[in-house]
């Protein structure tokens, strides 16, 4: 089993040169398409890798193992964010894109992992939208995240995400050099429309500065 073949997924090609690559991480009882709309409103015409979990709970998929809410099995953790970060790497040379346009956009799940890669194989991602994200891990040592650029939207009234974890995540990042944005929404866990509209806006604007610096 090759890299590649780790998780089932699907690859949407770009509708146009120089387009971004969309990382879809969906959440907990998600799959591999369950995020395609979603990137598409995101960003219409990129280019979109959605891998599905390979962790199953109760027979929902999900990135990795959690020993109860809120508290991970962090051994499983380390070795999913591996193979998912060499995932990645296979996907860019077997559907050539970069890994300097590729934007993880993860919900839930998919958003602690994409932490996760963050924090421990940064050269696999340029930027992240993380929607309903937790510290994944708090490290040893400060990440090396300078360029990075980094969405964090936050539900105000979530009861699985306490504030004080949010603002964890967000002051890791930027201790590690990331440019942070946490963006706070009158919602939930669940998404909302402001999350989309706050996500699209970062987005242009990650990639109106990633065309300056060409």
């Amino acid at each position: 089993m090759t890299a590649l073949d780790v998780h089932v997924h699907r690859w949407v090609p770009p509708r146009a040169n120089g387009a971004p690559t969309l990382l879809l991480l969906h959440g907990t009882g998600g799959d591999e398409n369950d995020l395609l709309s979603l990137g598409e409103m995101l960003r219409p015409g990129a280019g979109m890798l959605s891998p599905r979990g390979n962790v199953l709970e109760h027979g929902a998929p999900r990135f990795f193992r959690r020993l109860a809410e809120g508290v991970f099995d962090l051994d499983d953790l380390r070795r999913r964010t591996a193979e998912l970060a060499d995932f990645i790497t296979a996907a860019s040379e077997r559907y050539g894109f970069s890994l300097d346009s590729v934007c993880a956009v993860g919900y839930s799940n998919g958003a602690n992992i994409a932490g996760s890669v963050l924090l421990s194989r940064p050269e696999v991602i340029a930027s992240a939208v993380l929607l309903r994200a937790m510290v994944p891990f708090e490290p040893t040592e400060a990440p090396s995240l300078g360029g990075k650029q980094v969405l964090i939207s936050a539900g105000r009234s979530d009861p699985l995400i306490a504030h004080a974890g949010t603002e964890r995540l967000a002051a890791i990042l930027r201790e590690g050099g990331a440019e942070v944005e946490l963006a706070w929404q009158d919602a939930s866990h669940g998404l909302v429309q402001a999350d989309i509209r706050t996500a699209r806006v970062f987005l242009d604007r990650v990639l109106a500065s990633a065309k300056d610096s060409e």
